[in-house]
């Protein structure tokens, strides 16, 4: 039961919500991840303040604020795709969702037909992939490329859900607008590491030529 939000974010810090007490002792680990995580977000974030005088602006501290607080949800929302080679979690639940909510028919049969037979192999790929958002979001690295994969990933959600009664369509509009927006001002270069990549650039010269262009992509 929710309670106000002050008091949410402090259980989700010492692993008494929900989700992180369905993984029992295991809940530790995904705490101590989530707090390493913030960890190190924060000191690059000092880092970058202290190290490169551009970066030490309003817009630079906002950005870097939001793109941390998305990425400590894409953090929180992965714990219901626990445990892995069951259904019995709620990504499973909210896949089914799709088949009956869906706003298109190709999209039902595509849920139907190929996304809940290999859920078990679906489940885990989710998961990485909703990680893989919070560290790039906490950690400011690679944002440009995140952000885009993201969008895909929310797209999803949006038509799948489109049509149930407990949903708002416009959730994953925003977060997908978001999303974008963190990819095409490059949030990561605000305060995270991806400042930090750009400023060192030495190091990239060694590197093959197709390497460096993904690099430059995705910072």
């Amino acid at each position: 039961m929710r309670t106000n939000p002050f008091q949410d974010a402090w259980s989700f810090i010492i692993g008494e919500t929900p989700d992180q007490l369905s993984r029992g002792e295991w809940r530790w680990l995904l705490v101590a991840v989530f707090l390493a995580l913030l960890l190190a977000g924060t000191v690059i974030a000092v880092r970058n303040w202290r190290e490169d005088p551009e970066q030490r602006t309003a817009a630079h501290l906002a950005t870097c604020f939001a793109r941390m607080l998305i990425g400590c949800m894409w953090f929180q929302g992965s714990l219901w795709k626990l445990p892995f080679f069951t259904t019995e979690n709620g990504l499973f639940f909210w896949t089914k969702q799709m088949v009956e909510n869906s706003a298109f028919d190709w999209h039902r049969a595509l849920v139907q037909d190929v996304l809940l037979p290999a859920f078990i192999i679906l489940d885990p790929i989710v998961y990485l992939a909703e990680l893989t958002f919070a560290v790039s979001l906490i950690l400011g690295l690679g944002v440009r490329l995140t952000g885009l994969l993201a969008i895909v990933f929310v797209v999803n959600l949006w038509i799948g859900l489109y049509r149930h009664p407990a949903e708002w369509p416009w959730n994953y509009v925003f977060l997908a607008f978001l999303m974008g927006a963190f990819s095409l001002h490059a949030a990561g270069r605000s305060l995270g590491l991806d400042a930090m990549l750009r400023r060192r650039t030495a190091w990239a010269v060694t590197l093959p030529a197709p390497v460096q262009r993904l690099i430059a992509l995705a910072t």
